[in-house]
């Protein structure tokens, strides 16, 4: 049998598979709840013939690949052919520890290459991804590995999305290459068709970015018929269609294309001939043929774009539904077929009943040879392509050069020169990448040393004219620093890209990015999957708070501290002093290296042999430094999430919890407390985000039966006598730190910033939210029983 032959009976195969596997989840399966699990039927067959050809013919082994989120059944279908994926887990499509709706590289068993699932951003994965090959391969690391093509299969409506247009836009700043991405174009969103004309912005869009365009519009059946007597009015007639008639036709069938085309078409000549001589069937077979469901030429298309390194955008034109009931119509998007329409098609595929999920029942080929080819599927022959590397060894400390006053962000430049000053392999897998705050985010002193990366080397055109400036920066392969745009989802997908080297290219990168506080949010759903797809780096996040006093409230942060908190697979930590910041930043690098059990610790009861990101909320405010040598019972504190930089005594009325930048403040209400108090405290947070995750896990492991079971935080304040107030501060929201009354049932004031700051300086907005030093010894006061309240502000 032909390959195309054998890929043909795959594609059949494969639709087959998709189609049972929703309808299994919707109509089969015991539904406890009733709700309902849906699947995407029609959206997941216009790729049925794109995929076929994609991962039984064109892909290798090297190359990557974002699937469409609704293509996920055609995605486990395929893999479960090649042997990638398990009968149970198709079965349990949607269902609990089942096949995923979208595909997911920490849910999923089978080789899953990049989550997908909030649209738009698997595809520009893939350009940071082919960027990222390139760096890897311009240091010389890749050794044996060739450069793999990263590909993308888009859905149309996903074009909407804004962060693929600024992807765009950094991929043609660095020159991409090795990029495909294949636009299923079928016309349809979930709620509409799509607008007329669509594809020429596309071509000329991607055409100016420098990409090559391949339109597949019309099938080789289609391209037979167009060189037949006539075929020429019948191929206007077809690129002229609006895309609402085309997709209404194709859902009446093959009598309804004849009436029309011969409505409009008909000359009892050439035209009317060529229509007569094909029945109803082979009609509508004709007017389906869209390139994107012709596997010669798709075949052809993706041979013929593995030969130049190119970027390249295949604009495939599809028919959402293709091969079902549902084909054409504009509800189809989430629409399910009826049982009835399900038990013909399985009649149609020759699959018999009882037999549906057996890999070779009802394909037209003889069950050695399928199995012979799908052995020999180049995609497939090295098996699974998850690498692994080795682990980079850190320093035991992070050296930095003191100062008797610093704010975090000059410590945080202060350590990254050191690292570029030193000669090491941790120095040489750091790399560092900003949207267009370098300088001002205090990586100058780095991006000096390490220089700035590209393919090819470029002058600094000061330099050459000996412009004397602060900054000597070129751009060279051997540089550690991407520039990027000013584009925050552009940074959280390259910080994924750059994460996640070690598996997809078998190389250990270190990676640090930076950005203003504040602007997390605008790449939140960028850094949510980053963090999904279990990448490792490290966000530096700075200014923060409205510590940024005369920037106002546009360009200060209240909610980050609790995002910190919330996101999953990220270790947030907001440090006051920088010897602080020196020992996180150690521990973060070793941190994002590690992937072992996920069992907690039995000290803390986090989960840290797992490993992860990690997210640094910084300060510009410069605070006078500590003189102390750290033990490394105060660096275990530290990393663990607080210390008592002043512990309290038996019979303590009061404790002060404070976090970052306002630790002037804590100390100095603090001693204000303790002119006519005894033994008041003062706990150093460093990481809300940790301790609050371990005294949460604790308590889970006491409900097991772990009775012994004790988070740090929990028994950092077992000693607080049940009168004891609890005051809280952070140049943030006030629920970051507002739990820690719960820990052993204290009273609690938290003080913190809750709407948008304003301008002015910091003493204004310290004493406009009441976080300054008065602000909390008033707290204080309130809270401490028997006493009257004194200093009480209204703000």
């Amino acid at each position: 049998m032909s390959d195309q032959r054998m890929l043909a009976a795959l594609e059949r195969k494969v639709l087959w598979l998709a189609t049972w596997m929703i309808h299994h989840a919707n109509h089969l399966r015991d539904s406890e709840d009733g709700l309902k699990v849906g699947g995407h039927q029609a959206s997941s067959a216009s790729m049925a013939t794109i995929m076929t050809a994609l991962y039984f013919h064109a892909l290798r082994p090297q190359d990557r690949v974002a699937v469409k989120p609704h293509a996920s059944p055609v995605f486990h279908a395929i893999q479960y052919l090649l042997g990638n994926q398990t009968l149970d887990k198709l079965q349990n499509f949607r269902g609990y520890k089942g096949a995923q709706s979208y595909p997911s590289r920490t849910k999923d068993t089978d080789d899953v290459d990049f989550s997908t699932g909030s649209v738009g951003l698997g595809v520009a994965q893939t350009l940071f991804a082919s960027l990222v090959q390139d760096y890897v391969h311009a240091k010389g690391w890749a050794g044996d590995l060739p450069e793999g093509k990263m590909v993308a299969l888009i859905g149309d409506a996903e074009m909407d999305e804004g962060n693929i247009f600024e992807a765009l836009l950094e991929g043609w700043k660095h020159g991409l290459r090795n990029t495909w991405w294949v636009v299923d174009y079928n016309r349809q969103s979930l709620d509409a068709v799509v607008r007329e004309g669509l594809w020429a912005r596309f071509e000329a869009m991607f055409a100016n970015f420098g990409w090559d365009v391949v339109i597949l519009k019309h099938g080789r059946l289609m391209q037979q018929a167009f060189a037949e007597p006539g075929g020429e009015h019948l191929r206007d007639w077809i690129d002229a269609c609006p895309n609402q008639l085309y997709s209404a036709l194709t859902f009446q069938g093959g009598a309804a294309w004849r009436k029309r085309l011969m409505d409009d078409l008909g000359d009892q000549g050439p035209v009317t001939q060529l229509l007569e001589r094909r029945s109803d069937e082979e009609l509508a077979s004709l007017m389906g043929n869209l390139g994107g469901h012709d596997l010669a030429l798709l075949s052809e298309a993706f041979d013929n774009a593995r030969t130049h390194d190119r970027p390249v955008c295949f604009i495939a034109y599809t028919i959402n539904g293709f091969g079902l009931p549902l084909a054409g119509h504009k509800d189809n998007h989430a629409g399910l077929m009826t049982p009835g329409q399900v038990d013909t098609l399985r009649q149609s595929m020759n699959v018999r009943s009882g037999h549906e999920w057996e890999k070779f029942e009802g394909l037209e080929c003889d069950e050695d040879e399928t199995s012979a080819f799908l052995a020999a599927v180049p995609f497939n022959e090295r098996g699974r392509r998850r690498y692994e590397a080795a682990r980079v060894t850190v320093p035991d400390r992070l050296e930095f050069s003191a100062q008797p006053a610093m704010s975090t962000q000059q410590g945080f430049g202060l350590v990254m020169h050191e690292i570029a000053k030193s000669d090491t392999p941790f120095g040489e897998r750091v790399v560092t990448t900003s949207p267009d705050v370098t300088v001002s985010t205090n990586l100058g002193a780095w991006v000096n040393r390490r220089g700035l990366f590209a393919k090819e080397a470029m002058s600094d055109l000061f330099k050459a004219e000996r412009i004397p400036s602060t900054f000597n920066w070129s751009f060279t392969p051997k540089g550690q620093h991407i520039e990027l745009g000013i584009a925050e989802m552009n940074l959280f997908i390259m910080l994924s890209a750059l994460g996640l080297s070690h598996s997809i290219f078998g190389e250990r990168l270190l990676p640090v990015g930076t950005l203003y506080d504040p602007f997390i949010k605008r790449g939140l759903d960028a850094l949510n999957y980053a963090c999904y797809q279990d990448a490792r780096f490290m966000i530096v996040a700075t200014p923060s708070g409205v510590t940024l006093a005369p920037e106002g409230g546009a360009h200060q942060s209240i909610a980050t501290p609790l995002i910190g908190m919330a996101q999953d697979g990220l270790a947030s930590f907001e440090p006051a002093y920088v010897d602080e910041l020196a020992v996180i930043m150690g521990w973060g690098f070793d941190y994002m290296q590690r992937s072992g059990s996920d069992e907690p610790d039995s000290e803390t009861w986090l989960r840290d042999a797992t490993g992860g990101a990690v997210y640094l909320r910084l300060s510009t405010r410069s605070i006078e430094q500590p003189k102390r040598d750290l033990t490394p019972q105060l660096e275990r504190d530290i990393i663990d999430g607080a210390y008592w930089m002043r512990p309290p005594g038996p019979n303590a009325q009061a404790i002060v919890a404070y976090t970052g930048a306002l630790a002037p403040e804590a100390i100095e209400a603090v001693g204000t407390l303790g002119e006519d108090r005894r033994d008041v405290g003062l706990l150093a947070i460093t990481s809300a985000d940790r301790l609050n995750a371990g005294w949460l896990a604790a308590q889970r492991a006491r409900q097991a039966g772990r009775c012994h079971a004790s988070s740090h935080i929990e028994r950092l304040l077992a000693g607080l006598p049940s009168h004891c107030g609890i005051v809280t501060v952070i140049d943030g929201h006030p629920a970051t730190l507002a739990w820690l009354g719960s820990v052993h049932g204290h009273r609690t004031r938290s003080l913190g910033v809750e709407h948008f700051g304003q301008t002015g300086s910091i003493a204004d907005l310290y004493r406009h939210y009441g976080i300054d030093a008065h602000g909390i010894a008033a707290a204080a006061e309130a809270l401490t029983p028997g006493r009257p309240v004194r200093h009480l502000r209204v703000i």
